[in-house]
């Protein structure tokens, strides 16, 4: 009789650690959040708030390109700083963990902080770091940094980046998030040549920092389209764009959505979920 209690206590232990193990994450990536006077962007992310909540994922990672301040001139900090703060009060209603991946237009560069990340900094935090969920890794990089003109992982970064895989198990799964891509062929498809202008320029030496670990997963936004890449068995997500063509309707075929993404012990599968946002009629 003892046997069959413990074994079933055994059991039981060994489910319970495989139902840690199994959870869901939404991928919001481009999101604009903008001035409009009509508040079509911010309605857009509640509405897919609202669907990834119904799916009961553990939290969202966004993929940068949150907010639009890049273009905003130095009078018009008051305005930057109302777009971050209502996005803001949008995610703390939301009753879901969020998690942050700067992109360029996130750059506020009449604030304080290298490559204009000041004012992101300001209300969200880091600009690359890492956290675990459920055995898993997550790493998010700032790869809007400007080395020589073109988007980069600075050289401070990359160092912070090798000191955090140091102590990372070598068997531990990884997913990364980067808002300018690894990889992309968006021009080569789009416009037919091949250029590094919407990619970060070091990133094979980046990549390559991972070789000696299991990085299953690369999350990449920027592109507005969705893209599945897999090389060196590594799978590459350019994740579409919860405003798709900067909320004037789908991008190429790619709709106004969001990835989730579903772990399963060591395994992971997606979906790209169109949120059924509509553009509003003038």
């Amino acid at each position: 009789m003892k046997r069959l209690i413990y074994l079933i206590v055994f059991l039981f232990s060994v489910s319970s650690v495989l139902a840690q193990k199994k959870f869901s994450f939404a991928y919001f990536t481009d999101l604009h959040l903008n001035k409009d006077e009509a508040n079509q962007s911010f309605k857009g992310l509640e509405q897919a708030i609202g669907v990834a909540k119904k799916s009961k994922v553990d939290f969202v990672l966004t993929g940068g390109d949150n907010v639009d301040v890049d273009a905003m001139k130095a009078e018009n900090l008051e305005l930057a700083k109302s777009l971050f703060q209502r996005y803001k009060d949008i995610v703390t209603n939301s009753g879901l963990k969020w998690f942050y991946t700067i992109g360029n237009h996130d750059r506020y560069w009449f604030s304080e902080g290298e490559h204009g990340s000041g004012l992101f900094s300001s209300f969200f935090g880091k600009t690359y770091y890492s956290f675990e969920h459920k055995g898993w890794k997550f790493i998010t990089l700032n790869s809007t940094e400007i080395c020589n003109g073109k988007y980069c992982i600075s050289d401070v970064q990359k160092n912070w980046l090798i000191s955090e895989l140091e102590k990372t198990p070598a068997d531990q799964p990884i997913i990364v998030s980067s808002h300018v891509p690894f990889l992309s062929l968006y021009y080569p498809v789009l416009e037919g040549y091949y250029t590094d202008a919407d990619t970060f320029i070091n990133q094979k030496d980046v990549r390559s920092l991972f070789d000696k670990h299991n990085l299953k997963l690369v999350l990449q936004g920027h592109q507005h389209l969705y893209e599945e890449i897999k090389v060196k068995g590594v799978q590459y997500i350019t994740a579409g764009a919860i405003c798709a063509g900067w909320w004037g309707g789908s991008f190429h075929g790619t709709e106004e959505g969001y990835l989730q993404v579903n772990i399963d012990g060591d395994d992971f599968g997606w979906d790209y979920i169109d949120y059924g946002w509509v553009v509003a009629k003038k």
